[in-house]
């Protein structure tokens, strides 16, 4: 299980939390992924690529789980 912390931010976009925890090489190929459908953002297929995560979401991928931390906006 990963952790991401939000920090003073709302949100990250979904792609660019693949490419920051290390789970993809690149943004493109995030993007990739999720449009073929092998994102689950809280247990659900999600496809929109810069879909907004906030504290509290967890997002599936390669069998890895990463919790979305950080103070509630």
């Amino acid at each position: 299980m990963i952790e991401f912390e939000l920090h003073d931010h709302e949100f990250i976009e979904l792609n660019n939390l693949l490419k920051v925890t290390g789970l993809c090489e690149s943004g493109g190929i995030a993007k990739l992924l999720i449009s073929e459908g092998q994102v689950k953002v809280d247990g659900a297929v999600e496809l929109r690529k810069r879909c907004k995560l906030r504290a509290g979401q967890m997002v599936e991928f390669s069998g890895q789980k990463v919790t979305v931390t950080g103070d509630p906006q």
